[in-house]
């Protein structure tokens, strides 16, 4: 399996960021990150087609939003928490905190 490149925390851009949680489907997979820690692909895509939703985890990594790692065939993945929260203080927990009453 291949490995993943993830920007450097440094590389981490506000833009990138808003642009990868403007999505309601990356928005959702972020939201069920932060509850959970970390998840496979499967458990994270909804039902959805397995092509799209690569797509959508390709984005959130190129973001620097979430860490993607191989574990034997599978993908997990987790929320790059503690990166954006020393890049972007506050903004993760205001942006999820958002439609949650």
């Amino acid at each position: 399996m291949r490995a993943f490149k993830h920007p450097h925390p440094d590389e981490i851009e506000l833009e990138r960021v808003l642009y990868g949680l403007s999505d309601p489907l990356r928005l959702a997979i972020v939201r069920q990150l932060a509850d959970c820690g970390e998840a496979s692909c499967g458990a994270l895509d909804g039902g959805r087609p397995k092509s799209s939703v690569s797509y959508h985890f390709q984005v959130l990594r190129d973001c620097g939003i979430i860490a993607t790692r191989n574990d034997g065939p599978v993908h997990i993945n987790t929320l790059r928490r503690a990166d954006l929260n020393a890049r972007f203080p506050g903004l993760l927990d205001a942006i999820l905190a958002q439609g949650r009453g």
